[in-house]
């Protein structure tokens, strides 16, 4: 017997049962190349400092800042050039009074010495500058121009902590802090499976009634960008067999996915093949939210858990983001589940559907620096049909189940979709 709520659920009770069903993964140790886009699970701590030791930021000469601290165009300071150091060098000559070393940008700072002067600030500059340096513009004061040992990170400093994403960026600072090996979280197996026997693979020839499927391929991308491993697409007929055995394979042995989303057969009709044969499984509620408002969700006794999306395209993607990704997320033990946003005033006026919260595909006009504003991303708003839409939003414009009608002017919440 299918459970469904008697009324519409709130999305935070939907998801809030989504995310208490969550256990997140174990974890691996990889390489830094290795780790790209996984999400570090434990804090890293630099081995080294940033930097790692006193070193220029400039190219130009090392100096002690009481020979030049009166240079000037007109009262020029000669200094001995006793040595040459590029970056990568281990020399380290103790300049005394009188002395200075050609020194180039990342090289260390040798000891005595306590200032840089870029060349831009010399007679001959680069051109001549290995036997005497004239110094034509003091300082502005001392220390200027190095970048002290530890000033960013000191050795034993937490430079990420759990939960991150780790991307370029994010790599780039573990490899300046000397660190070589990370901990992070395997990537959740997910499998796709599509239902419908109106559906027709993408290229293929089509009867009167049949539609190419699009659904597989959203939601094996969506799951990919939120750091799933998709072992598995198919699509399945309404009969029923095919579906179970695809359950029955995701769900057993070494492959057993830990998510499994499908797409359709949750809704009231007469051939919802989710609804027929996981309804003593799953959970099927009606959302207060467009589109969307048909969803299932629960456990198998293998752990993995089934989302039961809608079948339409935009229901589907909403769904995916409201309910589906912060599950993948917080199986991977991420800190941050949801997108960024933003508040922005509508540039135009839309329906709104009464009493459930609306995600509408959306796109930002940037035309005004200085006041941007939200619009649908197709005229006339909403519809869980129009795949079009999707191809064109850049965000959804979230407006609460209390608003009845959405104005030119009002304030929006906007969530992000990429960036």
């Amino acid at each position: 017997m299918a459970i469904v709520s008697g009324g519409l659920r709130s999305v935070e009770e939907q998801l809030a049962d989504v995310l208490a069903a969550v256990r997140p993964l174990p974890t691996r140790t990889a390489g830094l190349a290795d780790a790209a886009g996984s999400v570090l699970r434990e804090a890293a701590v630099a081995r080294g400092g940033i930097p790692d030791f006193d070193n220029s930021a400039m190219d130009g000469f090392a100096v002690r800042f009481d020979d030049v601290a009166t240079a000037s165009a007109e009262h020029p300071v000669d200094l001995a050039v006793v040595a040459d150091l590029p970056a990568g060098t281990a020399d380290d000559p103790r300049l005394r009074a009188g002395e200075t070393a050609r020194i180039m940008t990342g090289a260390p700072v040798p000891s005595g010495a306590d200032t840089i002067v870029p060349f831009e600030d010399t007679a001959g500059g680069l051109d001549d500058s290995l036997t005497t340096a004239r110094v034509l513009t003091a300082p502005a004061r001392r220390g200027v121009f190095v970048r002290r040992a530890h000033d960013d990170i000191r050795p034993g400093d937490t430079v990420l902590g759990a939960g991150v994403l780790l991307g370029p960026r994010q790599l780039a600072a573990l490899a300046a802090a000397d660190i070589a090996r990370v901990t992070v979280s395997h990537a959740p197996r997910v499998v796709v499976i599509s239902t419908g026997s109106e559906l027709v693979e993408p290229g293929l020839p089509r009867t009167r009634g049949q539609i190419p499927e699009s659904n597989g391929l959203l939601l094996d991308a969506l799951s990919r960008q939120a750091g799933g491993a998709v072992v598995r697409r198919v699509h399945v007929d309404d009969g029923g067999a095919a579906f179970r055995a695809e359950i029955t394979a995701a769900t057993t042995g070494e492959s057993r996915a830990d998510v499994v989303i499908t797409s359709g057969g949750v809704s009231a009709g007469a051939y919802e093949v989710v609804k027929t044969e996981l309804g003593d499984a799953l959970r099927f509620s009606r959302v207060a939210m467009q589109p969307g408002k048909p969803q299932a969700f629960g456990v198998l006794p293998s752990g993995t858990l089934v989302f039961g999306l809608p079948g339409n395209p935009v229901s589907a993607a909403v769904s995916f983001e409201v309910f589906v990704r912060p599950a993948l997320l917080a199986l991977q033990g991420r800190s941050d589940l949801y997108r960024p946003a933003l508040r922005l005033p509508a540039g135009e006026s839309w329906r709104t559907p009464p009493g459930r919260r609306q995600y509408l595909p959306a796109v930002i006009d940037r035309s005004d620096p200085v006041r941007w504003s939200v619009h649908p991303a197709t005229p006339g708003g909403s519809g869980s049909h129009l795949a079009g839409a999707l191809a064109l939003a850049e965000a959804y414009a979230v407006v609460p189940a209390e608003t009845v009608a959405v104005e030119p002017g009002d304030l929006i919440d906007v969530v992000l979709l990429e960036g």
